[in-house]
């Protein structure tokens, strides 16, 4: 694997409370090996070439220790909401764990972005944060079929790994669910589909889903994804163009009735699906803190 210079591995959010409640935000990998041909990471913006190949980031374990040490507030740390930190080189290297053991270390909490079961290997340390700390792993599934999973996120597990992935998850108290994000206009937006998803949700135990029925599309991300969803489903740029020219927030077309749908099976089933509840929910360690003030 290469490795890339870094100045930084943690950085602060300004306003982490609206995404999840994280404090801080690391991503200790450049790019991604998933191939998911809707990824907004390839947007330009985020400037990271060949965004395909995945690189690590050199002495990040040195430079995370320095920066959790001298930081004048812990916090909940996000980690893979730009590369999924478990990608198939993380077997070898293990940066993750060694900074999830440094989070633990340091006194903080952990919020994980991933569609890969390989955050199963590191449940141990995990629980040992979650007996202090927050603790929630978020693992993306936009689709309960395995087969059509495989087309869209071709080199990621397939959509039944990361539902037992859950299950194992949320059987060792972890604070576990899913991001159902995104929805891909005339691909994952069947109302039966979104009812499966949500119902194999409630037998793996997930805590919640979160959605926002829709996608975006911009510049290299947009190029990408048209040139894959037409290979895959002839005549669907066109469909695209037509229906969302250029535009950046491409909102499913029956958004409002397909997020009742989801909304009321969520209810049905006892899932949070609301971002405040859900941060009010695995946030608990906050309230103990504060009571022990007192």
């Amino acid at each position: 694997m290469e490795f890339v210079e870094a100045k930084t591995i943690m950085t602060k959010v300004k306003d982490g409370s609206s995404w999840y409640g994280v404090d801080f935000n690391m991503n200790l990998y450049r790019g991604c090996s998933h191939g998911c041909i809707y990824c907004d990471s390839r947007s330009s913006c985020y400037r990271i070439e060949d965004f395909d190949r995945v690189r690590g980031k050199k002495d990040a374990l040195l430079i995370l220790e320095r920066e959790l040490a001298k930081s004048k507030q812990t916090g909940v740390v996000g980690i893979g909401a730009m590369s999924d930190t478990y990608n198939p080189l993380e077997k070898k290297y293990e940066t993750t764990r060694g900074a999830l053991m440094l989070i633990k270390k340091y006194g903080y909490g952990v919020s994980i972005d991933t569609k890969s079961d390989l955050v199963l290997r590191d449940i141990d340390v995990l629980k040992e944060i979650n007996e202090t700390n927050n603790v929630i792993v978020k693992i993306t599934i936009t689709t309960p079929h395995d087969e059509l999973s495989k087309k869209i996120e071709p080199y990621a597990p397939p959509s039944s790994k990361r539902f037992k992935a859950i299950k194992e998850l949320t059987d060792n108290g972890i604070f576990a669910g899913i991001m159902l994000n995104p929805v891909l206009p005339f691909v994952t937006d069947k109302e039966e589909d979104i009812k499966r998803l949500v119902y194999l949700a409630h037998e793996s135990g997930a805590k919640f889903i979160h959605t926002y029925m829709g996608m975006t599309l911009r510049d290299n991300q947009r190029d990408y994804y048209l040139e894959r969803i037409d290979k895959l489903f002839p005549g669907m740029m066109v469909k695209y163009f037509k229906c969302y020219q250029e535009r950046y927030d491409c909102t499913v077309l029956s958004a409002k009735h397909l997020y009742e749908v989801f909304k009321n099976e969520c209810k049905k089933y006892g899932i949070l699906y609301n971002m405040k509840d859900i941060i009010k929910a695995y946030k608990t360690k906050d309230k103990d803190e504060q009571i022990s003030l007192f």
